[in-house]
């Protein structure tokens, strides 16, 4: 149990935030601030002993006492919750840009763990399963394709893909491949070459999915000319920890995308922020994409999903992203999942309907 169990209970994304909504949101009575502001401190000190506790462990490789207090992490994080961490002070954004690197080593142990028992399989990928957050990759994956059929301007029938950061269990692309984009080709793109190797076994006796699936051990930065070859790049959110480095990171994609190419990002919002990265759509629009959409979901999946495609016009892009641009903190087109959206409205449809028929009595 580390930082992909799920027990999600963020507020939903609205179908689009307004920059009155934003300013309404923040004329709060003292009163209410108090107790935000409490609940902010206790957070924030949960937070802080547990990454003392798991800064002590001797390793962070799958054991009883790395499960339990990375269990009391996530359940710390995934409430609904008042904090912005990027406005906490400089104690506690170093604690947390800590807490962060502490995840995604104990999530890369955990991952290479049972990369290694499913290689043990004549077809691991009959074996899924034994992860216990495989559903989760298949929520996601699900949530991200929805979002880029719905939001990339005449939908999306992708040739060829590139995950960045693909690790040892590059589930994400698998069930991409699978279950989404069965012509699709898949470069996966890893700095680690062990986690490549690790993750090749386990497409070794699939000839469907397995055969559009390749794995290069690279740093994104050092990648150029083949990112235009790209329709849609995603980016795992454990690439670029720190913010700056994340918009490097964005910004370098953004430089050698193919025009019109889509960008998938994952973030984090509320207090999974000390779990994930969050990241800046701003940023995003800096770095030569039009950001789409902005999800932050309520369900099973604790990342964030940014939609964003290459600016086909990089100079009016930067012109746009100057201030009071589209880009401007809470006027990003936060959005709800697509399946939650659509659930909303035929429920909506409905009660009209049952209204409608209704006998009125009076």
């Amino acid at each position: 149990i580390h930082t992909k169990l799920t027990l999600s209970t963020s507020t939903a994304g609205r179908e689009h935030a307004t920059a009155a909504e934003s300013s309404s949101s923040t004329r709060q009575v003292p009163g209410k601030m108090d107790a935000q502001n409490k609940e902010v401190a206790a957070l924030v000190h949960k937070i802080t002993g547990l990454h003392a506790a798991i800064a002590k462990l001797p390793s962070l490789s799958p054991s009883p006492d790395v499960d339990a207090l990375f269990t009391d992490l996530v359940t710390a994080c995934v409430p609904p919750s008042p904090v912005d961490v990027t406005k906490l002070g400089p104690e506690a954004q170093e604690m947390r840009e800590g807490l962060i690197r502490l995840c995604s080593e104990a999530e890369g142990k955990l991952e290479a763990h049972y990369s290694d028992m499913l290689a043990a399989f004549d077809n691991p990928l009959d074996h899924l399963g034994i992860f216990p957050y495989y559903s989760n990759y298949i929520n996601l994956s699900k949530l991200e394709y929805e979002l880029l059929a719905r939001y990339v301007p005449g939908g999306i029938a992708p040739a060829r893909v590139a995950f960045i950061g693909s690790g040892p269990l590059p589930f994400s692309s698998y069930v991409l491949a699978a279950r989404h984009l069965p012509d699709t080709m898949f470069d996966n793109y890893d700095l680690c070459g062990a986690a490549n190797d690790r993750a090749s076994k386990l497409f070794r006796a699939d000839k469907d999915v397995g055969a559009r699936m390749s794995f290069h051990t690279a740093d994104v930065a050092d990648l150029a000319g083949e990112l235009a070859a790209y329709d849609v790049v995603f980016l795992a959110a454990l690439v670029g920890m720190a913010a700056e480095d994340k918009a490097k990171v964005i910004a370098h994609l953004g430089a050698h995308m193919a025009d019109g190419a889509a960008l998938v990002v994952r973030s984090a919002h509320g207090a999974r922020g000390f779990l994930y990265p969050i990241v800046d759509p701003q940023d995003i629009g800096r770095g030569g994409f039009e950001v789409l959409a902005v999800c932050h979901p309520d369900d099973d999946v604790v990342n964030s999903v940014i939609i964003a495609q290459k600016s086909k016009d990089m100079h009016a892009n930067e012109h746009r992203n100057g201030r009071g641009g589209q880009y401007a903190r809470g006027t990003v087109p936060v959005v709800s999942p697509p399946c939650r959206f659509g659930e909303m409205v035929a429920d909506a449809a409905q009660k009209r309907e049952e209204f409608a028929n209704a006998e009125v009595a009076f």
